[in-house]
């Protein structure tokens, strides 16, 4: 009798991005902050999770098809044709499980993981022994994402193309032949322009930013930038737990922010 698969709660421990892993990550491939935040942030605005703590992903119809050899095309969770991806999100929870129901591995295998959105299918290349081990990592911490997309640059030489800031070659081999149909290496130049010019996101507010929206505040987007919004979410997140209602990220704070909403 067949082994049951390993079932997998999307929902992980959904650790933010640390400091110690962002500089793993620039050293391994002998680069600086700039450039892996310009990447992250042309994939997925550079936060690796929803709301609900489930891993960002994006359901490849066209991958499932191959997979599976069209057995269950209906023009939604399989079809030959790139496409067909409806809202993000949950959405792409939604028809993961629908094709999850059909084929588990080819499933999780047909969809793109984390801030650094590697798809499934190349799981062995991102340094995971299988798919199931992605997805279980990916559900763990953005380090182990980004701990993923390192792997995936070493693996395939892209850590030369972001090196040179050869933006053109990098997009063809991370996005694919057709990445000037979306203005890839375009837009990984205009956010290395942004990044290696202006400031960095805070990792210890960005941080606090993911761990706030969690909880249900509203700290507004996750991108280690003081703004408001921000603020206001610090305060009121403060004001419910007895600290100082500074606004400000302290040691108080950050401590307080990781007990509850990683509980």
């Amino acid at each position: 009798m067949a082994a049951a698969p390993t079932l997998i709660s999307f929902a992980g421990r959904s650790e933010p991005l640390s400091a110690d892993g962002l500089a793993s990550a620039a050293d391994a491939l002998s680069i600086k902050a700039p450039e892996i935040w310009s990447v992250l942030t042309v994939e997925t605005s550079a936060c690796g999770f929803l709301n609900d703590r489930r891993p960002q992903i994006l359901y490849e119809r066209h991958i499932f098809h191959r997979l599976t050899h069209g057995q269950f095309d209906d023009g939604d969770i399989s079809d030959p044709t790139q496409g067909g991806y409806g809202a993000g999100g949950a959405h792409q929870y939604d028809r993961l499980n629908r094709a999850i129901a059909k084929n588990r591995t080819a499933a999780l295998q047909s969809a793109s993981w984390g801030v650094g959105q590697l798809m499934g299918e190349n799981c062995a290349v991102c340094g995971f022994d299988d798919v199931e081990a992605m997805v279980a990592r990916m559900s763990e911490s953005e380090d182990a994402q980004l701990a993923g997309f390192v792997c995936f640059l070493k693996s395939n030489k892209l850590d030369r193309a972001l090196q040179a800031h050869d933006w053109t070659t990098f997009a063809r081999g991370y996005n694919g032949p057709t990445f000037a149909k979306n203005n890839y290496d375009t837009n990984l130049r205009g956010e290395f322009q942004k990044y290696s010019t202006g400031s960095l996101p805070d990792v210890a507010l960005r941080a606090a930013q993911l761990l706030l929206t969690y909880l249900g505040f509203h700290p507004g987007p996750v991108d280690g930038q003081p703004g408001p919004r921000t603020r206001a979410a610090l305060s009121e997140f403060q004001k419910q737990q007895g600290l100082n209602e500074s606004g400000d990220v302290d040691d108080e704070t950050t401590q307080r922010l990781r007990q509850v909403a990683l509980a």
